[in-house]
Parts: structure tokens; C-alpha cells; sequence
């Protein structure tokens, strides 16, 4: 929940303090940056949060040893808001906190769907069509898949699915997997594609895509 003394700043804060922008997905589409972590709070107050990855290194000073901490973290509501940040500081709590809030500034609203040609239920429990993202030497590709197979995809990109509210898809990647922080990022990416994806409403879908599970994009606008 925000805090009680939060007092906003930029633009989009003040709005969404003043009532005049009540949902995450409107504050989105308003276009406005998004710099202050408090308006995602407000808006989505059912977000949850996990730790991905957490990177210590050690260098040597003048008074002796210093440990830094780099934490990946994601965030999400389950019902199609995700983001992954990441966060440093030289004690880790501090740096969970930092991951986590810049993760939430960068919380994209993704789109869901039924895309498999197995299944056609019409609900908004897959990926919508087939989606690369990338990150270093990392490429994550997620397909949209029948219902009852699940997340068929590495435990961290399984997270991050959970987070967007993803129940089914299969998925592979290629490159330095082992890099955690490459492969967080690569699928995020891969998620972030899917509402960066132009759909001609001139075109017959076989079954209604989903934004956020909110906003269908109907077959018959034509």
C-alpha cells in the first residue's frame, strides 16, 4: 500500500492522488512516465513480489573488504501486470528494496489470450501468439499452448509467468541460460512483445486476445 506521506511529484502522480486516474491500465495508456513506484502501489495493491537472483562481489579498500549486493527481482498481480527490476546496494535488504521498486517502474500491462490451435476455450490463459525476446547472449521464445499443460519453461521464466498471470505456454531459450539476470530480462522482453505487437482488426481471430484480461479485441470490429 502506499505511504501516508507520499506526496506526489511528477504529473502522473498528481492525477492518480486526485482521483482523475483510477486504473493501472489507464495510467499507461496516458503515456506519461512513470518515475515514482507509489502510483503502481495504489493501483495495484494485490501486487506480490519474489526475488530472482542475488549477486554478491567483494572488492578489496584501503579499510579492508566491501560487499556488493545485485538483486534481480519481479513483480505482478497475476492478472497481467509484470515487471522485473533490478537493484544495488552494499547491504542486501536495501537492494531487494531497490529491485523491487524499480521493477515496479517498469510494469508493462502484457497481453493474453488463447493463441493454440489445440485448444480454442476463448479464455485469456495463454500466450496470444508466439513471442523472442532478448537480453546479452539470452533469447526466450514463448508459444501459446492448450490448456492443462501449464508453464512448460525454466523455473525463472516460470515466476515471471506466474507474475503476469500466464497458466499455460510452452517456451525454450538459447545462449548463456545459466545467467540468471539475461534470462529474467529475456523473458520479460519476450512478455513486453506481445502488447507491443500491432493487430490488424481487419483480420478474422479464431479466438478473442486479451489485454491484461481486461480489454478484448474482438474479431468483429471490421
Amino acid at each position: 500500500m502506499p505511504e501516508e506521506s507520499w506526496t506526489p511529484r511528477t504529473e502522473l502522480g498528481k492525477l492518480v492522488a486526485e482521483g482523475k486516474i483510477k486504473t493501472m491500465s489507464e495510467a499507461i495508456r496516458s503515456k506519461l512516465p512513470l518515475k515514482e513506484y507509489q502510483i503502481v502501489d495504489m493501483l495495484l495493491p494485490n501486487l506480490t513480489d519474489e526475488v530472482l537472483d542475488i549477486e554478491r562481489a567483494q572488492r578489496m579498500t584501503d579499510s579492508g573488504r566491501r560487499m556488493n549486493y545485485s538483486i534481480t527481482a519481479v513483480v505482478g498481480n497475476g492478472d497481467g501486470f509484470v515487471g522485473v527490476g533490478r537493484g544495488r546496494a552494499k547491504e542486501a535488504a536495501p537492494a531487494i528494496r531497490k529491485a523491487i521498486n524499480n521493477a515496479k517502474l517498469r510494469i508493462v500491462e502484457i497481453r493474453r489470450g488463447c493463441g493454440s490451435w489445440e485448444c480454442g476455450c476463448g479464455r485469456a490463459h495463454t500466450m496470444p501468439f508466439t513471442v523472442t525476446g532478448s537480453a546479452g547472449s539470452v533469447r526466450v521464445t514463448l508459444k501459446p499452448s492448450p490448456r492443462g499443460v501449464g508453464r512448460a519453461v525454466g523455473d525463472i521464466a516460470k515466476v515471471i509467468l506466474e507474475k503476469a498471470g500466464i497458466e499455460d505456454a510452452w517456451g525454450f531459450a538459447a545462449g548463456h541460460t545459466k545467467t540468471t539476470v539475461n534470462y529474467s530480462l529475456a523473458t520479460f522482453d519476450a512478455l513486453v512483445r506481445t502488447s507491443k505487437m500491432r493487430i490488424n482488426p481487419s483480420i478474422k481471430l479464431s479466438t478473442p486476445i486479451y489485454v491484461g484480461g481486461v480489454l478484448p479485441v474482438s474479431s468483429d470490429q471490421n
